[in-house]
């Protein structure tokens, strides 16, 4: 039986729900009904539940405390690297809630949230984020019948409005090299670049492997004989010690690769080994011996770091003239257009890289190839025209 009371301009109601373990009987109190025929529907359907024993008492906890119990059963599933971008995530979704009751969280607040991020800042993909993962929070919520609602279902990120210069950026290609260029660059790795270089960006340029994977490449992973290198984990260092690195699994399971390559590489590969070689013998005692194809000097047989890779590239772009935005990513783009050039189709370049799907490589790809097509049609007007 319910009963209901008027509390200032609102009306709240009171039912018995059950009895609890030491035998005494439990109400659930719901209050803000702005009549009391509000509350007598919620009353009839809160009585509709207990006959059906559909009903589920929400539990009182914040949604600080759920989020970090999420966070804890989610980093069993997944790489560090990515337990740390939900928990940045979830910190922002904390400046919404944080001590607000999960139960108590609404629809309308929810949305209204979203509504915010963007006058904070935050880019679209980044709203995408948050959102997702509190999509993810809201339903183990649910089914853990910590609450009966999801505030998340129905709502939508913000889109930005896009303008003409925004259409007309998003045409813009991935900064890469082309042919002459990378040719200049490897030179000049070669001839006034530091210890390793010039193995470290032919490498990068030649296969097109991530920054993170070459860090990570271990002997074992090249096969000398059949020409192909293995790709199997990645470099993931978050607190930018270099002992205190880790190997990750790659970024997608389609990460996971064999790459085929010329025998330069192979060449290339097999001086820097005797050269790696002879290090490792003048630093023995101290060599850390995991058997990584790229180490880092000050410590000795500790793989090689990003941010390292990032700023002898820089030096080299410098000393070479070219262009200073490029990262060792564009060199990734850089391989993806040359093999577009050298008449590789896009999904065997897909799978060379690793990728299932990719709009910037495949950007890369149409641009490219466009031109050859348009050297196509010229080719075959001029023989037309001789005719």
């Amino acid at each position: 039986m319910a009963s209901f009371y008027k509390r200032g301009k609102t009306w709240t109601l009171t039912m018995d729900v059950g009895i609890d373990k030491n035998g005494k009987r439990k109400q659930r109190q719901i209050g803000g009904f702005r009549t009391k025929k509000e509350a007598e529907e919620a009353a009839a359907q809160l009585s509709n539940e207990l006959s059906k024993g559909t009903f589920i008492e929400e539990a009182e906890i914040t949604f600080r405390e759920f989020s970090q119990e999420w966070l804890e059963m989610y980093s069993s599933q997944v790489k560090k690297s990515t337990t740390r971008i939900r928990q940045h995530e979830v910190n922002n979704l904390l400046r919404y809630f944080d001590r607000i009751k999960l139960k108590d969280i609404t629809k309308k607040q929810y949305q209204n949230a979203l509504y915010d991020l963007p006058k904070r800042g935050f880019a679209e993909r980044t709203i995408a984020g948050i959102h997702g993962t509190a999509r993810m929070i809201f339903k183990k919520a649910v089914e853990l019948e910590v609450i009966k609602k999801d505030p998340t279902e129905y709502a939508r990120p913000p889109r930005k409005v896009e303008t003409l210069e925004d259409i007309e950026k998003s045409d813009e290609l991935p900064k890469f090299l082309e042919k002459e260029e990378l040719a200049a660059f490897l030179r000049m790795a070669h001839d006034a670049g530091l210890k390793d270089d010039y193995a470290i960006f032919t490498l990068l340029a030649y296969t097109g492997i991530r920054g993170g994977e070459l860090c990570a490449l271990k002997w074992s992973d090249i096969d000398f004989e059949n020409r192909t290198i293995k790709i199997t984990k990645t470099y993931f260092n978050p607190q930018n010690n270099i002992k205190l690195y880790e190997l990750q699994p790659p970024k997608t399971r389609s990460s996971k690769r064999v790459i085929i390559v010329s025998q330069k590489i192979i060449k290339e590969l097999e001086k820097h080994q005797a050269r790696q070689n002879k290090t490792k013998m003048r630093n023995r005692d101290i060599w850390h011996d995991e058997n990584f194809v790229f180490c880092v000097d000050k410590h000795p047989g500790y793989p090689i770091y990003l941010k390292l890779i990032e700023g002898r590239m820089a030096r080299i772009l410098k000393i070479a003239g070219l262009n200073p935005k490029l990262t060792p990513h564009s060199l990734r783009h850089t391989h993806t257009s040359l093999l577009a050039e050298a008449g590789v189709g896009l999904e065997e370049i897909m799978e060379r890289l690793g990728h299932t799907d990719d709009d910037t490589t495949r950007r890369v790809y149409l641009h490219v190839t466009k031109d050859m097509k348009k050297e196509a049609a010229h080719k075959f007007d001029e023989l037309m025209n001789s005719l």
